[in-house]
């Protein structure tokens, strides 16, 4: 599938084609030989055709090493973490580009990739899948090509217009919200306007982290921590139920994130430990931070 994505499958079956070709003519050469010597001059054609082979054989072969030489694989040019200043600058930068009608392309990359970032990334469009779920810009000329995540995604689309279509909401936190941090030993809740929080909720839960030896020992350990855990998700859910601020978005370990989609915009998972108010914080700043990806 690679080999065809790059282009390398054509080549090398071109070069099998023109290799057979060649030795046809070398058959063709040698039964010249043989013949009278007013063949000359269809020998001489057959060489010169022959020899135009070998150079073409040979240009498509480089090709074929080039591309092999980059070990058949694709990769971003430049990744890049962004918050503040930083990320409005790139924001600024993103919204005053102006092409021609349908000149730029905006798509927000959820799970299937479209027809229009296949068509406008090309064979980078795979990039663009691995960065998913992401917002994708590109333009016809190639002069802009990267993904940025989406802290609060609109719903999956994509765009050909003379600009790249996208609403600053879906990078910074704007407005009345609330975040939440689960792990399966601790829960933050934060209620914010903008980036300020106007209210805090937080509490740890005991977790046995311990077992003795043994098969029963061991499943017994096991059974009561997750009766632990599911305690925990309970009292967490709990707490959701009393926030005063929407949309909800709910952060922490993979583990344990599945209990809250129901409830949640937004789930993502982060890596904040700690108390419960620092880790919000921590969770909170790794949540708005834009993972940029240069195609």
């Amino acid at each position: 599938m690679l080999d065809e994505l790059l282009g390398r499958a054509d080549l090398k079956a071109r070069i099998e084609e023109l290799e057979e070709e060649k030795r046809h003519l070398e058959r063709q050469l040698e039964a010249e030989q043989e013949r009278r010597a007013d063949a000359a001059s269809a020998r001489q054609d057959a060489e010169q055709r022959a020899n135009r082979l070998e150079d073409r054989i040979a240009d498509l072969e480089g090709t074929v090493d080039r591309l092999e030489g980059e070990d058949g694989s694709l990769d971003y040019r430049r990744r890049e973490r962004l918050r503040g200043e930083r990320l409005t600058a790139v924001l600024d930068r993103l919204d005053s580009m102006a092409t021609d009608p349908e000149g730029a392309l905006t798509a927000y990359v959820a799970d299937d990739t479209p027809d229009a970032v296949r068509d406008g990334f090309g064979e980078r469009a795979t990039l663009v899948s691995e960065a998913a779920p992401c917002l994708a810009v590109t333009d016809d000329a190639g002069l802009v090509s990267a993904t940025l995540s989406v802290p609060a995604p609109p719903e999956p689309f994509a765009e050909w217009s003379d600009g790249f279509q996208f609403d600053r909401t879906w990078f910074a936190p704007e407005g009345e919200f609330t975040l939440a941090l689960v792990r399966s030993d601790l829960f933050a809740m934060g209620e914010y306007d903008g980036r300020e929080r106007t209210a805090f909720h937080g509490f740890d839960s005991e977790l046995k982290s311990q077992h003795s030896k043994g098969g029963f020992s061991q499943s017994r350990f096991e059974r009561l921590r997750d009766e632990q855990i599911d305690s925990h998700v309970d009292r967490c859910l709990e707490a959701l139920d009393e926030r005063t601020t929407d949309p909800l978005y709910v952060v922490g370990e993979r583990t344990v994130l599945s209990h809250f989609a129901g409830e949640a915009d937004v789930t993502a998972t982060v890596d904040a430990t700690g108390d419960p108010e620092p880790a919000l914080d921590d969770a909170f700043r790794d949540f708005w931070t834009i993972q940029l990806r240069a195609i």
